[in-house]
């Protein structure tokens, strides 16, 4: 079924949010111009809402109403003592010099809504209610056409919006909206084109369309940016940093390469977030990563070492032990008849991989690794949910950036949020293919592992229902 474009005006007192309405309903920060000075638009812009690749919805942002005062006294100048019909008055007006010259501004944001299904008026909510704003509603009911009055920066603590409402009332105007343009709830949006169609039957199917297109972007969104936050943790987890054990100078260098490389993967992946979301580079300040310290080592003695290695053994204490004899086997710290003794378990623990092979002889040779931490893979994950959760509630009319949480919030946030980690990341911490993550100078490269893929899905929909849980909720792995 072929869905209808609906036209809509956004019209408006100067400085309201007109061109900060669109940005956030297209989705788009880089549409107009938004700035506190007054009359930053000028002239009547167009965009559009696609839908299938086609448009659905056509918005036009129209100079602000500078002299609505002034401009209804000329109206009803024009139309005398006589009873005559406000939209022919409007349209003599249009035709007349004062379009052209005193009300010129006015007169293209009226001419617009002529041209349009329906204007919607917006109202910054923390305004007081003035003559003009009544005047400016008289004006807009001249023109025959629905209007949707929108409060705008409902979420500031100045907002007046009971006051507002009991107003527009007064003036007949029941269906009211209220739509921060940079606080954002999807809710409020769902709302405002609910509000359109009961005022626009004949374009219904297209707003029920567009309701249902804006529900499946955000669970799209989330989805994605779960499968993003899923790809950085596995890269950070299994990045691993060959150092010699005996030399620190290298264990030192080791350390600081390995923090500069999380960071830089952070930062990627922050980018690809924000540009998922449609937003710019500048829309987030990341400030710096406190890594907590390296971690050193195999992790042989690990559960899930000791399942990679193929042991059976009833304890990690026992699975330990035969580890360690085999270190010692292959350090020659075992006569003959000992390396006899212990010679299937270094055959089952070789046959276990020839990566895990080539790990445990270069342990035996005075090399280990370092990686990062636990508390690392929990900061990396709190801040990019946190980053997530804060771009699903911003407006693309935002200009003030995202902060990065502070040490502190951080800090306070880890004691009760993502205590344990997910099995996929476990894992990740013994398959150093499992990391993207280029080190200059290794020694060499570790073909990639299909099961990464596998991983990265299962841990994206660990990371997805912590994203869905309800604000004020501590942020756990379930």
């Amino acid at each position: 079924m072929s869905l209808s474009i609906l036209r809509l005006a956004v019209v408006g007192h100067t400085n309201t949010g007109k061109t900060s309405l669109l940005r956030t309903l297209t989705r788009s920060v880089d549409f107009g111009e938004v700035s506190p000075r007054p009359a930053t638009t000028r002239q009547v812009e167009g965009t559009a809402i696609l839908l299938g690749g086609k448009p659905v919805m056509e918005l036009y942002d129209t100079p602000g109403l500078e002299d609505s005062i002034g401009l209804l006294d000329h109206l009803d100048g024009l139309a005398g003592k006589r009873r005559a019909d406000g939209l022919e008055v409007l349209r003599q007006f249009l035709e007349s010099r004062a379009a052209r010259k005193r009300f010129g501004q006015e007169a293209k944001a009226l001419r617009q809504v002529l041209e349009c299904d329906m204007a919607l008026y917006v109202i910054d909510a923390r305004d007081r209610v003035l003559g003009k704003h009544r005047d400016e509603l008289e004006i807009l009911a001249r023109c025959a056409t629905p209007v949707v009055p929108v409060l705008n920066f409902t979420a500031d603590p100045d907002a007046r919006v009971p006051l507002w409402r009991e107003q527009l009332a007064r003036t007949n105007m029941h269906v009211v909206a209220e739509f921060d343009t940079v606080a954002f709830d999807e809710t409020s949006e769902q709302r405002l084109f609910e509000k359109m169609r009961t005022l626009l039957d004949s374009h219904a199917a297209t707003l029920d369309a567009l309701i249902e297109e804006r529900r499946e972007l955000r669970a799209t969104l989330l989805r994605a940016s779960a499968d993003l936050t899923a790809d950085l943790l596995l890269d950070a987890a299994a990045l691993v940093i060959p150092v010699l054990v005996d030399d620190e100078p290298a264990l030192q260098e080791g350390l600081k390469k390995l923090r500069q490389l999380l960071r830089d993967r952070e930062q990627r992946s922050v980018e690809q977030v924000l540009a998922l979301h449609q937003f710019r580079n500048e829309d987030y300040d990341s400030g710096d990563t406190p890594l907590a310290d390296g971690r050193w080592g195999l992790d042989l003695f690990s559960p899930e070492a000791v399942r990679q290695f193929g042991l059976k053994a009833g304890s990690g204490a026992a699975a330990g032990a035969l580890v360690g004899l085999m270190l010692d086997a292959m350090s020659g710290g075992l006569t003959g008849g000992a390396m006899t003794a212990v010679g299937a378990t270094v055959g089952g623990l070789l046959g276990a991989g020839r990566t895990h092979g080539r790990r445990l002889l270069d342990r035996a040779r005075g090399t280990t690794e370092l990686r990062c931490d636990d508390n690392t893979l929990r900061l990396l994950a709190l801040r990019q949910i946190m980053l997530i959760r804060a771009l699903m509630g911003r407006g693309h009319a935002a200009v003030v950036p995202i902060p990065a949480p502070s040490t502190t919030r951080i800090s306070e946030t880890l004691k009760r949020s993502l205590t344990r980690l997910p099995s996929g990341l476990l894992q990740a911490r013994n398959r150093p293919a499992w990391s993207r993550v280029r080190v200059a100078n290794a020694a060499r490269t570790v073909p990639p592992d299909p099961g990464r893929g596998a991983a990265q899905a299962q841990l994206a929909r660990v990371i997805l229902a912590v994203l869905k849980r309800p604000a004020g909720q501590p942020l756990m792995f379930p």
